[in-house]
């Protein structure tokens, strides 16, 4: 996509208050023009003791274009302001619908901390690109060619300066600025996005790095990061303070020549005495539209810094795949599932976490996958859920193949337990009500006591991200949020492996009842209570290895009946 392609997008949307505010700015420019030529006419006009009612008249017209002025000036910050926020409003709601399909991939390839500064810090320097870059030189351009074009019928030469003055102030400046800020912005920049990502990893890992007496480390760490950071931005800062003073320099510098010049117009008999004190106030009064051309490239490089790592972020097609058609599935009829001849690879890794995968899940049956860490298993159930792309092979759900569905369709079937599951800060209530579906007190009491998560109330406090849960309990919150869904498809990913035995045993029974008739599929590394599975699949480094009923299996005397004995042994030992 183009870096800028949101950014026009979003700004066609709001081109009625672009349009108003740019109305608004060149009527206020040129009011303030008008006002000081006319003031400077005024006290020229007295010196001659001209009729009263011309001091009237031109008091009355100093007066109607102060007010004219003032009023402008007000439409325009107006208008160009609930542009600015409707076009970041809009931005964030278009990146927010375009990244999240692209999880998890996304936090796989980025640092959280990184990424949080996309979110918030790039999107936030949208905000500058119509303000700071787009809108100033349309109205540089409008006010000058007006002034240019009224000072030229007093005379060509000094509009030919106001010209010379805008050439130097709208292009020469701006790009003395470009020039000496482009390496110190991009310091600026990675700066700031390393001292982020710091700053985010010692927040998440304040007491592993307590425990270990790291943390004053990294204390310095980011100490150091802070400073070098205060040092770029001063020299930042230093540079569009030179650029602000080129400016001022140059606008006194065409004044002087203007007052300059006019003398010897009007010395030359060329020019009235009259117009002298107008000229020179419009020309100081015109410079001040231009003075936002001084500090542009600075907010221009912002920009579209920040619009390419924003389309960076998006274009992280390995992390999803396309968007698919959305194909409505109905949840009244358990699904099925045909996988094959599937394949994955991680990006970087040396080996596929799925290989020549093939998988059929009838209608309403029940399966289990287990296998040592790392044979794939967890990716599996990711590739159903659409939330990675798979590198070759098929997937079909009712016989419509998964790059024909959308991601909501799939998550809409679903009733899904991963192995990190995230809580929100809120109450119990809150977390468990994620859907749009309504509950009673009632039923989020029975579901939480059929998953054995004991409360005294719903509005018990939840931290974010279940800091005051123990894992266990962050397991059982999940199975009850996945009870309270209506899908037919239960994807289970270590749901309980946190749970003793008796506890786990209570609820898978729970589970299962409410399951009957459904599809459902569980990874697991324990391998007690897998009896009344359809089906068993054994997998290692990202093959199937053995697949059958428990009985089938058992008797035949591989390699799950192997991984049995072992357990079993483990149990025995312990007791």
């Amino acid at each position: 996509m183009s870096e800028l392609a949101m950014l026009s997008k979003a700004m066609f949307q709001e081109r009625k208050d672009i349009v108003i505010s740019i109305l608004g700015g060149f009527m206020a420019g040129i009011a303030g023009v008008a006002l000081f030529s006319a003031s400077g006419y005024l006290i020229s006009q007295t010196v001659f003791e001209p009729p009263l009612y011309t001091l009237i008249i031109l008091t009355s017209l100093v007066k109607l274009l102060g007010f004219l002025r003032s009023a402008s000036r007000y439409g325009e910050r107006l208008y160009t302001h609930r542009a600015t926020f409707s076009i970041l409003s809009r931005l964030r709601t278009s990146f927010f619908a375009k990244l999240i399909p692209l999880t998890p991939g996304i936090l796989n390839k980025n640092r959280s901390g990184d990424l949080l500064a996309r979110i918030v810090g790039d999107v936030e320097s949208l905000q500058n690109y119509f303000l700071r870059v787009a809108y100033p030189p349309v109205i540089v351009i409008m006010v000058f060619l007006a002034t240019v074009l009224f000072t030229a019928s007093y005379s060509i030469w000094i509009a030919g300066l106001l010209v010379l003055g805008m050439v130097i102030t709208a292009v020469v400046v701006p790009g003395i600025v470009l020039w000496g800020q482009r390496k110190i912005h991009e310091r600026v920049r990675e700066q700031r996005s390393k001292l982020s990502t710091e700053i985010t990893e010692v927040l998440y890992g304040f007491r592993d790095l307590k425990v270990y007496g790291q943390l004053a480390q990294r204390e310095e760490q980011l100490q150091r990061d802070s400073t070098s950071l205060a040092a770029e931005q001063q020299r930042a800062s230093a540079q569009l303070l030179l650029g602000q003073s080129m400016h001022v320099f140059v606008t006194f510098f065409i004044a002087w020549s203007v007052l300059t010049l006019s003398a010897y117009l009007i010395v030359d008999g060329r020019l009235a005495g009259v117009f002298l004190a107008m000229l020179v106030l419009a020309t100081q009064t015109v410079f001040e539209e231009s003075a936002a051309m001084a500090v542009l490239p600075a907010y221009k490089q912002d920009s579209e810094h920040a619009a390419n790592r924003l389309a960076e972020t998006l274009s992280t097609q390995v992390a999803g795949s396309p968007m698919g058609k959305s194909t409505p599935f109905t949840t009244d009829v358990p699904i099925s599932i045909e996988i094959n001849n599937l394949a994955f690879q991680y990006e970087g890794e040396w080996r596929p976490a799925l290989n020549h995968f093939s998988l059929h899940l009838a209608a309403g049956s029940k399966t289990a996958i287990v296998g040592p860490s790392g044979s794939g298993k967890s990716t599996l159930i990711e590739l159903l859920l659409k939330l990675r792309k798979t590198t070759s092979g098929s997937i079909t759900i009712n016989g419509v193949s998964i790059h024909e569905l959308d991601e909501a369709n799939i998550w809409e079937l679903a009733n899904v337990v991963l192995q990190q599951s995230h809580f929100f800060r809120g109450t119990l209530r809150e977390n468990l009500l994620l859907n749009a579906e309504e509950h009673s007190d009632e039923r989020l009491l029975d579901v939480l006591a059929k998953a054995q998560f004991s409360t005294a109330s719903l509005n018990q406090v939840v931290y974010e991200k279940g800091e005051n849960l123990s894992d266990g309990e962050k397991q059982r919150l999940a199975l009850a949020r996945a009870m309270l869904r209506k899908g037919r498809l239960w994807l289970l990913d270590e749901p309980t492996s946190s749970l003793d035995y008796v506890t786990e045993q209570h609820v898978l029974k729970q589970l299962y009842e409410q399951a009957a008739g459904d599809t459902l599929l569980l990874i697991c590394h324990r391998l007690t209570g897998l009896e009344s599975m359809d089906q068993i699949v054994v997998m290692e480094q990202g093959e199937i290895v053995e697949i059958g009923s428990f009985t089938e299996l058992m008797e035949r005397k591989g390699y799950f009946y192997t991984l049995k004995q072992i357990e079993s042994q483990m149990i025995a030992s312990d007791v």
